[in-house]
């Protein structure tokens, strides 16, 4: 005889990792900006990506055996590109992936990287169903997907739910690019903060925003205002290739930004990373393009526009020079700040058995790559994160 199913309310304590939970006609809708940042917002793209819950997850005390969670995800088409995959839900039951499954149907988002038009069409909700679970009291993980975004509609399940204990685990929270989002990642906990926050044993919020890590206030104030015990902040890639401020202004944007996150952090532990590398801004800056012949292919690539030979365009050569000196020029007045260069994450050495397969974003492989290195060299035992922790910190 099959045990029916109940209703399970979706509480926001059953979600970590977002910063604002949003009530629509339909549920709940994560988000990893609060309300006030998100009326700041001046572009779609950052609305979107700040959308796409990239780190959140459903942590759950049960006894049951069967899940049903019905979600609206929106799929994202791009005029011209090869289809993209669909979003991956992953359940994690001991630190192990024990099921996977695509939502079909929801919402479209369709972008014209030529025009920057998005055009949203209106699609059905959709069923996941995770079976066959092992009887017994457990702690659930649901990872909702990294790169599509997901608004909660119900949950089922045959036995009641709770919350899942926190185990008094140290926040770890990281702000960056769509490298820390997870772009190219198979699935949410193959993206490299995922993958490095499992090593570490830390719980993570990841503001990683596909092109949105642009030394944003308002991104500044989220973060100052959210309780963590490590901060990363992932900085300077998607100042050079959205070409949004000449050199000039870079690294007095990168003092303010500290500045901000210290107001709500003084004595966090605080960590400054540069870019990892992308030979196609090493030297060139941008603005970045789509290259259309790449995409006539049937191949996703990108170019770099800019003139290298003017002194006053941001290059990633010349971010990681900036980044350095003002995390120098900080030392004397705030010992839990240390720089760590993203080439160390992945550099010359791992271009050649790890391309980045589109010229700017790791794949599944490289993510993991990243993820390991971080775990060891930031969060990690005698790290630069765990140094700057000092007596009395968790």
């Amino acid at each position: 005889m099959t045990t029916p199913l109940h209703d399970v309310p979706l509480v926001p304590d059953l979600v970590r990792g977002a910063l604002d939970l949003e009530r629509t006609e339909h549920g709940l809708l994560p988000h990893r900006l609060p309300a006030r940042a998100r009326a700041r917002i001046p572009d779609e793209q950052l609305a979107m990506a700040e959308a796409q819950p990239s780190g959140v997850r459903l942590a759950l005390r049960t006894a049951a055996t069967v899940l049903e969670l019905d979600v609206l995800p929106t799929k994202r088409v791009y005029v011209g590109a090869p289809p993209r995959p669909d979003g991956v839900h992953e359940l994690v039951l001991e630190g192990r992936v024990v099921a996977g499954a695509t939502a079909t149907g929801g919402r479209t988002l369709r972008i014209d990287l030529g025009t920057g038009r998005f055009e949203r069409i209106e699609g059905p909700v959709a069923t996941l169903r995770f079976d066959g679970l092992p009887a017994g009291e457990k702690d659930l993980v649901l990872w909702l997907p990294h790169d599509e975004t997901t608004e909660l509609v119900a949950l089922r399940a045959d036995a009641p739910v709770a919350p899942a204990p926190t185990r008094g685990r140290p926040t770890w929270l990281h702000h960056g690019s769509s490298v820390s989002q997870g772009s190219n990642a198979g699935a949410p906990t193959g993206t490299w903060p995922a993958l490095a926050a499992a090593a570490a044993g830390v719980e993570l919020v990841n503001l990683g925003f596909g092109g949105g890590a642009l030394l944003d206030p308002f991104v500044a104030r989220a973060v100052r205002d959210t309780p963590a015990d490590l901060v990363s902040l992932k900085l300077g890639i998607n100042v050079v290739n959205a070409d949004l401020v000449r050199r000039r202004a870079f690294a007095p944007a990168v003092h303010g930004f500290l500045d901000t996150v210290r107001d709500g952090h003084p004595d966090t532990p605080l960590l400054l990373v540069s870019p990892i590398l992308c030979p196609l801004h090493e030297r060139t800056p941008g603005p970045l393009l789509p290259d259309a012949a790449a995409f006539a292919e049937g191949r996703v690539a990108f170019l770099a526009s800019g003139d290298p030979a003017d002194p006053t365009r941001l290059t990633l050569e010349r971010v990681r020079e900036d980044l350095a000196r003002v995390v120098a020029e900080r030392a004397a007045e705030d010992p839990h700040l240390a720089y760590l260069d993203g080439r160390e994450l992945y550099g010359e050495a791992d271009a050649g058995e790890f391309p980045l397969p589109d010229g700017l974003h790791p794949d599944a492989a490289t993510h993991r790559l990243i993820g390991e290195r971080f775990a060891r060299l930031a969060l990690g035992p005698g790290g630069l994160l765990a140094r700057g922790r000092g007596p009395g910190r968790r």
